[in-house]
């Protein structure tokens, strides 16, 4: 499972993507499974992700989620999906 996040702690937005390291630790963190993710997450869980994900790139952020948090300015889950993909049409030439 991979989330891209784009955060900013005031210094303008960094995009970052979550991977295993980091799922693992949120789970081990909050003792619950990346399915729940499924039902819902709260913004506690992304700035976690997001902080665990920027340490791992080394972006300095504080070493204290609290303080991370009291930082940031923006915070949110980026989609790169489509939301109603579409075959490309051809042309055709008569």
């Amino acid at each position: 499972m991979k989330l891209m996040l784009r955060v900013d702690q005031g210094d303008g937005p960094i995009e970052v993507t979550t991977n295993l390291y980091t799922i693992v630790a949120w789970e081990r963190r909050y003792k619950t499974k990346a399915s729940n993710i499924a039902n819902g997450i709260g913004m506690e869980d992304l700035a976690f992700l997001a902080h665990t994900a920027l340490q791992q790139i080394g972006v300095v952020v504080p070493v204290v989620l609290d303080d991370f948090i009291k930082k940031i300015v923006t915070l949110e889950v980026v989609d790169n999906e489509t939301e109603n993909p579409t075959v490309e049409a051809t042309t055709v030439t008569l």
